[in-house]
């Protein structure tokens, strides 16, 4: 049986989150990365992980436990890693770029998300089968996409492509206003330039 839309678009968002972090830690200590091209990464890394715990803690967290009582408790009771994220990501932000402090704090900030998302998705996945209708996530992921910080945005095509298959890259860039999807092309070239600055 195929997995509702609602699984399929977490679980790449998540795994984007994984290989973002995992590139901007590598990126940070290469000597031969470009710095302007690691201080995108980061600025992407630092809005759009704030914006994606932020719409859990703000919108589907209590969309959950509106349908189903109860059911969100185990999810926010990991807020508080939400928290100890957050604390990451500022400490991400102040980080100097070329100070080794950067590549410290970008290797804090790829630990925090890869530990997190490994408790968060096997009490989440289970939730959004069981209680999340595909009419409410379509609400949902419309108001996350409405919401999506513009910071860096194309390198969000170029993760798609490297972390999901073709027709889940579809799915991904199906939501985008037409004037936008127009861009995709031009979007997947400055990732891909992006990518090559970081030597990735």
């Amino acid at each position: 049986m195929s997995e509702p839309q609602s699984v399929v678009e977490t679980r790449v968002i998540h795994d984007l989150h994984r290989a973002a972090t995992t590139l901007l830690a590598d990126a940070a200590r290469r000597p031969a990365a470009d710095p302007a091209a690691v201080d995108e990464l980061r600025t992407f890394v630092i809005a759009h992980l704030r914006h994606h715990h932020e719409s859990e803690d703000d919108r589907l967290w209590p969309l959950i436990e509106r349908v189903a009582p109860g059911a969100s408790a185990p999810l926010a009771g990991l807020t508080g890693e939400h928290h100890e994220l957050d604390g990451a990501l500022d400490a991400l932000a102040a980080a100097p770029l070329g100070d080794p402090s950067l590549a410290d704090a970008a290797a804090t900030v790829r630990d925090t998300v890869h530990r997190h998302l490994d408790h968060e998705e096997p009490v989440l996945f289970p939730a959004l089968r069981e209680h999340v209708t595909a009419t409410d996530w379509e609400e949902f992921s419309a108001y996350v996409m409405s919401t999506a910080p513009m910071a860096a945005a194309h390198l969000n095509v170029g993760f798609f492509e490297r972390v999901a298959t073709a027709d889940e890259v579809t799915m991904m860039l199906s939501g985008l206003p037409e004037p936008v999807r127009a861009l995709v092309p031009v979007m997947r070239e400055q990732a891909a330039a992006t990518f090559a600055a970081l030597g990735a």
